[in-house]
């Protein structure tokens, strides 16, 4: 190859030997760095109690029990290293920018001392203060001093909007070591009891009975509770002590403020200090607040007083907003001290003398109910690069607090922004919210829990956005169902249970605002997973009863499927068997009886030939009479044997036909055939001893009895005069019992009716000869009463139609049998139906 030239060097050169032809351009590899394919959904397993849950965010979540293989061991404690890395991610993060030092607790130390004694007791205490008391500031020094009072350490948890029960699980799982592990109520019940710590729990919403149940689930625990007045009280039960939180004096107000500002007030300052307390009763929050507004005073003044000093920037004088009404202001002495209604309600003269990004994200806070999004994504959210330093600012002037490991705005701030007009533009700046959360929360390399630390800001946007959904085109989706599809299956595998259920809620109402019928049944589907998982199977079956019809509208297979196998499982639970309620739907299944002897139907009758007297048992034997029983309705069992019992009698019922109609077609009018000696067919009577149907009692078989042969007998008593003797003449055209025919009745019970193997002649021996494939029953005996039928005294052929079976003298002929039981008839014991 030329290394001067790009093509190889048989196609460098033109024929000529010219200059090289530049080497054709070819397509890139890779015209533009977005991605064609869509990423991989995230799925996640985890174990649920007794299932085995696979969150799949596009079908539905699979469930299942749980394998043996896949049961986790029982989990251990964390170490204290452990239990450290976890307090520390427990608290709300740093503001971004310059650290500043921490507020010092002024006038709190008795209220310190005393819970700390309550605690080293084993005692739970509540705390109840009025919102910007100081109660969480407090109940972190209060922490710090019981580090080493219980073997587990000290678990600092959030009561904002939790439940008894998400209290258990947090608790669970600040203590132990078990990811992607939900216990049960039972088992999360004897792990908590094994739990012996000091639980810290801030703004607690629970009391009453709920209480009481958090308490005793946690012997060995010695809680902290953190509550307002309004909060439900404790039972009188429980035993909690009662420590109320009082505001501050006239002097520890002032310290506050002093303390903020970092320099000792003036008179006059002191004096608008004074008035603040008596408006405030002495609220630590209200003198937080005073100090902010004051150091912005002091920056406004230094920034006025260095334009008049050094006389650069002069036309970058510092304006105040208008909302101050002090347009233009130059002198420091003009900057007056801000009114004492500006001071109880100082939120909005704050936030306009901060910066924008910092007012933007009140905008987004008053918007998302109070919930401040994470500082991580202020800058996506307000469009500046440098807007995760807001925080701070709102940190620094009292308008933010923290709340578990995230912020919301203080007490009274949101109300005091709505007045202002901040909450102006809700709907929209919620709707930019959510499409940042949904196109956030969706992404690969965001794990649910991080998902589930900003679950209550997300929760926020789809409460506003829900109702405002409307129905889309063909290629839009709603914003609202996004979020709630992209958020539902990170707050499930995070185990956020109750951000789950509620974001399940908003996204099925989306749904169906919207008009999507495949996010509507997975929204179903997600629900009726989640009631299988907490034990409402009553709920669960309706749900994904729901989702099917839903999906099967629209033909969703793999939805479908995942459906199927999570109802499946809700019947197993519940102890239903698939199908047999429809099956046996207004079927009453009668009482257990036993089959019983009775004539065929009057169309076999009239074409196929009649069973002989003593033909064996069709069904089975029948036994003694007992006590109905009745069979229980929709039992797997039942129906088992009925279906066993229809089957074998419909294969008896078959041979027994076919054995009929062989045994017609190889009949003859042979003079010796014993079927033309043989009666009708004895129709089923009624019994003297029971009523019912029967057949024909047999004879005493006593061994005088008639042998059973099937041939015309003496008329002529001889010269004796005797009937019997030997002198008697011997009948024209008598055949001998054919031995085999004789030795074929076997003691068996159960078989099937004799079948001929070979057709008989008239031109050979007179012996019918027969190959039965079974042995009849050996409970027949001889019966003494007379075939009916006449033959031919002269040994001729009887007449009559052969093809109908009907003898000259009207009657119907029965099928032939072994000569040697012609006459005898089945007992009582042996012939059933």
């Amino acid at each position: 190859m030329d290394p001067n030239t790009r093509g190889p060097e048989e196609y460098g050169q033109d024929d000529d030997g010219g200059t090289p032809r530049p080497r054709p351009s070819r397509d890139p590899l890779t015209p533009d760095f977005g991605q064609h394919t869509p990423a991989l959904a995230r799925t996640v397993r985890l174990v649920a109690g007794e299932h085995l849950l696979t969150v799949n965010p596009v079908d539905g979540s699979e469930i299942e029990l749980c394998p043996p293989t896949d049961i986790p061991e029982r989990p251990a404690k964390r170490t204290p290293e452990q239990r450290a890395e976890a307090e520390r991610a427990a608290r709300p993060p740093a503001p971004a920018g310059t650290a500043r030092p921490a507020q010092p607790l002024l006038g709190r130390q008795d209220e310190r001392e005393q819970l700390v004694r309550l605690l080293a007791r084993g005692r739970s205490v509540r705390l109840t203060g009025p919102p910007g008391s100081g109660r969480t500031s407090l109940l972190d020094l209060v922490a710090e001093d019981c580090e080493d009072l219980a073997p587990d350490g000290v678990v600092r948890l959030t009561g904002f909007r939790r439940t008894s029960a998400d209290l258990l699980h947090d608790l669970f799982h600040a203590v132990y070591d078990a990811p992607r592990y939900r216990p049960e109520s039972d088992d999360l019940s004897a792990l908590v009891r094994e739990i012996g710590a000091v639980v810290v729990v801030d703004d607690l919403d629970l009391g009453g009975a709920a209480l009481d149940e958090l308490l005793d689930a946690t012997p060995e625990c010695a809680f902290l509770l953190g509550a307002t007045p309004d909060t439900p009280l404790p039972s009188a039960e429980s035993a909690v002590e009662e420590v109320v939180l009082t505001g501050l004096d006239r002097a520890g107000g002032v310290e506050v403020i002093e303390h903020a500002v970092g320099r000792v007030l003036t008179e006059e300052e002191a004096n608008w200090a004074g008035d603040l307390w008596f408006e405030s009763e002495g609220l630590p929050l209200r003198f937080v607040q005073a100090g902010a507004l004051l150091s912005q005073r002091d920056q406004l003044r230094a920034g006025a007083d260095a334009v008049d000093v050094f006389g650069v920037f002069e036309d970058a004088r510092p304006l105040a907003d208008p909302v101050d009404g002090l347009a233009g202001a130059g002198e420091a002495e003009e900057i007056p001290l801000p009114s004492l209604g500006e001071a109880a309600a100082p939120a909005p003269l704050l936030a306009a003398r901060l910066s924008a990004s910092a007012r933007a994200t009140l905008r987004f806070a008053v918007a998302l109910d109070g919930e401040v999004p994470h500082q991580a994504h202020l800058p996506a959210l307000v469009g500046d690069t440098h807007a995760d330093a807001a925080l701070g600012e709102l940190a620094a002037c009292g308008l933010v607090s923290p709340v578990g490991t995230r912020y919301r705005l203080a007490a009274g701030v949101q109300t005091q922004l709505e007045a202002a007009g901040y909450a102006d533009d809700v709907e929209t700046r919620a709707l930019s919210a959510a499409q940042h959360y949904a196109w956030w929360s969706g992404h690969p390399s965001v794990t649910p829990e991080r998902v589930c630390a900003e679950a209550d800001a997300v929760l926020a946007a789809l409460v506003v956005i829900v109702p405002t959904t409307t129905r889309t085109g063909e290629d839009e989706e709603s914003t609202a169902v996004q979020l709630a599809r992209t958020a539902a299956p990170a707050f499930a595998a995070g185990l956020r249970w109750s951000a789950w259920e509620s974001s399940l809620h908003e996204g099925a109402e989306a749904a169906r605002l919207a008009g999507e019928s495949a996010d509507r049944a997975y929204f179903h589907h997600e629900m009726g997973v989640l009631a299988l998982c907490g034990g409402d199977l009553d709920r669960a079956r309706s749900e994904l009863e729901a989702s099917l019809a839903l999906r099967g509208a629209i033909t969703d297979k793999r939805g479908t499927v995942a459906g199927r196998r999570a109802l499946a499982l809700v019947t197993d639970r519940s102890g239903d068997v698939p199908g047999l309620a429809a099956a046996t739907a207004g079927e009453e299944v009668p009482d257990a009886r036993h089959e019983e002897s009775a004539s065929p139907p009057r169309g076999i009758q009239a074409v196929l030939p009649t069973y002989p007297p003593e033909a064996e048992t069709v069904v089975a034997r029948r036994e003694p009479a007992g006590p109905p029983v009745r069979h229980n309705r929709g039992g797997l069992k039942s129906l088992a044997k009925r279906n066993l019992v229809a089957a074998g009698a419909g294969a008896l019922l078959v041979a027994v036909l076919g054995t009929v109609v062989t045994l017609g077609a190889t009949s003859n009018n042979d003079a010796n055939d014993p079927s033309d000696r043989v009666g009708v067919n004895p129709s089923a009577s009624t019994g003297l001893d029971e009523g019912g149907l029967d057949s024909d009692t047999p004879g005493d078989d006593s061994g005088s009895a008639d042998t059973g042969e099937a041939t015309s007998r003496p008329t002529d008593p001889g010269p004796d005069g005797t009937m019997g003797t030997s002198d008697d003449p011997s009948p024209t055209g008598e055949a001998e019992p054919s031995s085999e025919a004789s030795s074929s009745h076997g003691s068996g019970s159960g078989g099937s009716s004799s079948t001929p193997t070979s057709k008989p002649s008239s031109s050979t021996s007179p012996k019918p000869s027969a190959s039965p494939s079974t042995s009849p029953s050996a409970s027949s005996s001889p019966s003494t009463t007379p075939p009916t039928g006449t033959p031919d005294p002269t040994g001729g052929t009887p007449t009559g139609d052969p093809s109908t079976g009907t003898s000259a003298s009207g009657t119907t002929s029965s099928a032939p049998v072994s000569p040697s039981r012609a006459d005898s008839t089945p007992s009582s014991s042996d012939s059933v139906i």
